[in-house]
């Protein structure tokens, strides 16, 4: 086809894959496009989208001739839409001479890009927009074709060996021009003093790409970062928008909208009414979204430390370290780090209490274990041995202090409302003591809250933003003032720039987290008593089921309550699993925060003490008042989470108490007719037995007396009107209503059946009592009466 017919066919052709932007039109579905399930087709998506493929090619080709796509502003993250929409220039450069006023009868904003842009713009937002799609519970999203796709760009935009594939050209000899700057379309003001694209230096002032081919080496892994960091992290709420801003920003952005106020009559307040409504974005993302962030972080990671090491003579460096280089060395404090910290708090925040969690919590633990991705490898033993954090991660570790200690602190608070007897939420817990227990990682955060909380001497308060922010004029790679190197200044900058000045920093080694910690400990202790209380009841009700036991005739226990949880269903090893992860954690704990051993001890003989002598649990905790026992928190925590109950019994009549669920409720209506039927009409006879001294009055006395009924009988006379109920000698028949005594009669006649008259007649005489059992029960229930017994 012709290029102009090519630029026709893209915008078609992108929605066709990725979808619509609304999400109507689901497109090809990559994210539930599996190679198990879909062999053909999932093969065929990766060979069409592959870096390489007919699409990128059609990419490339577009791409050459600067055509340009209109992309909705009103479908961009909710507070990049709210500020482009307020003229409030976004500090991402992405976004940059790219918003234009919509034609005459447009609806709105739109963002003029380039075909590459367009492509990855669908590509990332394909992860939002697509949640209406249904994926099947046994399909894994790490083995989607949309997540392998994922994968495959940053490889070959970010590699970590060797430098970014050239696109291909058409034209033998010719190369892809990148983007060059445009004028702005709109008159914006700056959305705080924003960062100076990496590509500055390189082509701000280059018409084509033959005069420095650097620069396109570089341009296309920016941009697909940008695109993915926006697309992915960029949101969060208005409060979190405003705490981001400095203040000359803020009074900016009030100049400009009294201005606009003024222009329109109208009133300042309704301009910063519809701003709140618009920041307002609800966010849920979704386990596979968290997924395909996790990847992005661990790439990052390996791309970042594939840094070849810094020459001898600083002062070639700036000369000889290709924009690659330069691009690894800064990727992540300076596009991903701001924005993955408000996602992980909001995900902290607001993911339910649940074990799928567990996906941003592996997200958030990837991110604090850089050396993992490193390209050096632990030595190989036979005895696996924690590996000691070196010291040259100390840079790391201080500049994200906050990843570290505010959101273990966040993480804390959700531990200690969450089941530790689930083995999924142990495991959370253990996974995290695990990570901070690494040899060396505790001392370097601890150092690294001492730099932050040192007395400020040199450098002014003010200055803390600028050291994130430079100017327009200076490069993000122009050498820094010797003040600005020191570790102090660069700790308490990485703060102030996430959470802003007036921010209160709670120590992860202060008295106050310790002691949450310490209530960590105690839940733990809790939490493993329970689970051992769980095993030894399985482990009894087991040895208690032998084979014979399914005959017993024994009316079953009504007043007992159940108290196991979902560790019955699961089994013996998920709950030795627990056990493990429980005690493995504590121990991490106790290394992690240096907490003594004897409040361990007391702790553990503390929890050890809640089974009085007869081996039952304790009351839950409460306090007396004038109307009772009154649950603490303390005490609803030990209910919700099966640590302790109260001793609730059924004290009426046997016969007269609710319908369990082990019973046939059929049966037990019949034959609750028949014994009153058989005690009315044979009350007489059964108290002259049971008055009788030999042995058919012993007998007697056993089987047709209730001793809690006789004794309220002594006491309570009124008891005694046997016109409504008997509560003499009686015959009761309710065990028979019971699953498992019916299953051991049907056993048992089966057994006689088959070894008295044959297979045959055992199968018809088993039809036979189906069918007379239906008539019976139609008999009684559709056509008895309660006068015609």
């Amino acid at each position: 086809f012709s290029l102009q017919e090519l630029h026709g066919i893209f915008p078609w052709l992108v929605e066709n894959i990725f979808g619509s932007l609304d999400g109507i039109i689901v497109g090809w579905n990559l994210r539930c496009l599996q190679g198990r399930t879909n062999p053909t087709e999932y093969s065929v998506a990766l060979d069409f989208l592959d870096p390489s493929g007919p699409m990128m090619k059609l990419v490339y080709k577009l791409q050459a001739e600067e055509y340009r796509y209109d992309f909705p502003v009103s479908y961009l993250p909710g507070p990049v839409k709210a500020s482009i929409q307020e003229q409030v220039l976004p500090e991402c450069s992405l976004y940059h001479n790219k918003v234009q006023f919509p034609s005459s009868g447009g609806l709105g904003l739109n963002l003029a890009l380039n075909p590459f842009e367009y492509y990855m713009f669908y590509f990332a937002i394909s992860l939002i927009t697509q949640k209406n799609s249904s994926i099947t519970h046994h399909a894994s999203p790490s083995n989607s074709a949309y997540f392998i796709l994922v994968d495959t760009y940053l490889k070959c935009f970010l590699p970590t060996e060797g430098s970014v594939l050239p696109p291909p050209s058409s034209n033998p000899g010719g190369a892809i021009p990148s983007p060059t700057p445009r004028s702005p379309a709109v008159p914006f003001t700056s959305y705080g003093i924003h960062h100076t694209s990496l590509l500055k230096r390189h082509i701000a002032h280059q018409p084509s790409v033959n005069a420095d081919p650097a620069s396109q080496e570089i341009w296309r892994s920016e941009t697909l970062l940008q695109i993915f960091v926006e697309m992915w992290l960029h949101h969060y709420s208005l409060e979190m928008y405003q705490k981001m801003q400095s203040p000359h920003v803020k009074l900016e952005v009030l100049h400009y909208r009294l201005s606009i106020s003024s222009k329109h009559h109208g009133s300042p307040a309704q301009s910063s009414y519809q701003a709140l409504h618009a920041y307002q974005e609800s966010f849920k993302p979704t386990e596979e979204h968290v997924l395909v962030v996790r990847l992005l972080v661990k790439h990052l990671h390996a791309f970042s430390n594939s840094l070849k090491p810094e020459p001898l003579s600083p002062s070639t460096h700036s000369h000889t370290a290709s924009p690659l280089e330069e691009f690894k060395r800064v990727v992540i404090p300076r596009f991903v780090q701001q924005k993955l910290y408000i996602f992980l708090q909001h995900c902290f925040g607001h993911w339910p209490l649940d074990a799928s969690f567990r996906a941003v919590l592996e997200m958030w633990l990837s991110y604090l274990q850089p050396w993992r991705y490193a390209p050096e490898k632990p030595p190989q033993s036979s005895e696996p041995l924690p590996r000691t954090v070196s010291e040259k991660w100390a840079a790391f570790i201080q500049e994200n202090l906050l990843m570290y200690t505010r959101l273990f602190v966040g993480f804390l608070n959700r531990a200690l409302r969450t089941d530790l007897v689930s083995p999924k939420n142990a495991l959370m817990v253990f996974r995290v003591a695990k990570v901070f227990a690494q040899p060396n990682l505790a001392e370097m955060i601890l150092k690294g809250e001492q730099l932050f909380l040192e007395p400020e001497l040199v450098i002014p308060h003010r200055q803390h933003r600028l050291f994130m922010t430079p100017t327009l004029s200076g490069s993000f790679f122009s050498s820094w003032p010797p003040t600005i190197t020191d570790a102090s200044f660069k700790v308490k900058s990485h703060v102030y720039s996430l959470e802003g000045q007036d921010f209160q920093y709670k120590q992860m080694f202060g008295p106050e987290v310790r002691n949450l910690v310490l209530k960590l400990a105690q839940l733990i202790c809790q939490a493993q008593q329970t689970a051992k209380s769980i095993s030894d009841h399985s482990a009894e009700t087991l040895s208690s089921q032998s084979f014979f036991s399914w005959f017993r005739f024994t009316p079953s226990d009504m007043n007992g309550s159940y108290t196991g949880n979902d560790l019955d269903e699961i089994g013996q090893d998920s709950i030795k699993k627990t056990d493990e992860y429980l005690e493995k954690a504590l121990e991490y704990l106790c290394q992690i925060f240096k907490l003594n051993e004897a409040q361990l001890t007391q702790m553990m003989m503390k929890c050890g003490t809640a089974q009085d002598e007869n081996g039952k649990k304790q009351l839950p905790d409460c306090i007396e008042s004038e109307d009772g026992l009154i649950l603490t928190p303390l005490g609803r925590y030990q209910i919700i989470n099966g640590l302790r109950r109260f001793e609730v019994q059924y004290q009426g009549d046997t016969e007269l108490q609710p319908i369990r669920s082990y019973e046939n409720a059929t049966l037990v209506r019949l034959l609750f007719r028949l014994s009153s039927a058989l005690n009315q009409k044979f009350a007489d006879q059964m108290e002259l037995l049971c008055s009788r001294e030999d042995f058919i009055g012993r007998l007697c006395r056993y089987h047709l007396i209730n001793p809690t009924l006789a004794q309220k009988t002594r006491y309570t006379p009124m008891l005694k009107d046997r016109t409504s109920h008997n509560y003499g000698p009686r015959i009761s028949l309710r065990f028979l209503a019971s699953y498992r005594t019916l299953g051991s009669l049907l056993m048992i006649y089966f057994i006689a059946s088959w070894f008295c008259i044959g297979p045959v007649g055992c199968t018809f005489i088993v039809l036979f009592g189906y069918v007379f059992y239906a008539i019976l029960m139609t008999f009684f229930f559709e056509g008895w009466k309660p006068h015609q017994h």
